[in-house]
C-alpha cells in the first residue's frame, strides 16, 4: 500500500508505510468505538479524529464494519497473548489460572477502554459483530479448558472455563467501576485480585466428582 502523510499526532508531518498508518488508524478508532459505540460511530469521527480525510481511511478498510471487526481481532490476539506469556513459566495448573488471570486484570486495569468495546452489547442483533466479541471469550475459555484437571467429561470442563471467563469478566466490570479508574490500576493488585479468584475457583473445582 502507499504511504501516506502523516498528521497524527503532535510531531511534525512526515510521511509512513501503509501498514504504520493502518495501525494508527486502528488505536485512533478503539476509543471513539468504545465510548460512543458500534452504531453510534461515524467514519467522520474517525477521520476526524486521526486527521486524515475519510478517503484515506478506505483505502485502508473497506466498511466501518470492516475496520470494527479487524480492531475486535486486534486486541482478543493481544489480550491471548498477555495471557499465554504469564502462564508460560508457572509450575502447576493452579499457578497458571492464577497468572493468567492477573494478565487479563493487568490487561483490563491498565485499559479500560479496551475492555469497554470487548463487552459492550451495543452490537446486539448483529450477528458478525456478535461473533468476532464472543470469538475472544471462546479463546479464553478454550484457554482455561486445559487447565482444569479434575476428572469430568469434556462438555462439563467447557462449561467450567466459559464460567470462569464469565467470572473474570464480572470481577472486572466491578473493579473499574468502584476502584480501577479511580486510583489507577497496578500490577501487583491484578495480582491480588487473580488470586482472590482462583482460590474461589479451585475451591469448586476441589469439589468436583464426575456426573
Amino acid at each position: 500500500m502507499e504511504t501516506a502523510t502523516h498528521p497524527i499526532g503532535d510531531g511534525p508531518t512526515r510521511r509512513i508505510p501503509g501498514s504504520e498508518r493502518r495501525k494508527k488508524l486502528i488505536e485512533v478508532a478503539l476509543p471513539i468505538f468504545a465510548l460512543r459505540g458500534y452504531r453510534a460511530t461515524t467514519m467522520e469521527e474517525i477521520a476526524e479524529a486521526a486527521g486524515v480525510s475519510k478517503p484515506l481511511i478506505y483505502q485502508h478498510f473497506s466498511s466501518k464494519r470492516a475496520l470494527y471487526l479487524e480492531l475486535a481481532a486486534s486486541i482478543g490476539d493481544e489480550l491471548i497473548s498477555s495471557i499465554q506469556s504469564a502462564i508460560a513459566n508457572a509450575t502447576s495448573a493452579r499457578e497458571q489460572v492464577e497468572h493468567g488471570l492477573a494478565a487479563y486484570f493487568e490487561v483490563v486495569g491498565t485499559h479500560p477502554i479496551t475492555f469497554g468495546l470487548l463487552y459492550g452489547r451495543d452490537h446486539d442483533g448483529d450477528e458478525e459483530l456478535g461473533r468476532a466479541l464472543r470469538s475472544v471469550e471462546d479463546a479464553l475459555a478454550q484457554l482455561l479448558a486445559p487447565f482444569i484437571s479434575a476428572d469430568i467429561d469434556d462438555e462439563h470442563r467447557q462449561f467450567l472455563a466459559y464460567s470462569m471467563v464469565g467470572m473474570a469478566e464480572g470481577a472486572s466490570r466491578h473493579w473499574l467501576a468502584t476502584t480501577a479508574t479511580k486510583k489507577g490500576a497496578s500490577k501487583q493488585e491484578a495480582l491480588h485480585l487473580a488470586r482472590r479468584l482462583a482460590t474461589v475457583t479451585w475451591a469448586g473445582l476441589r469439589a468436583l466428582h464426575s456426573e
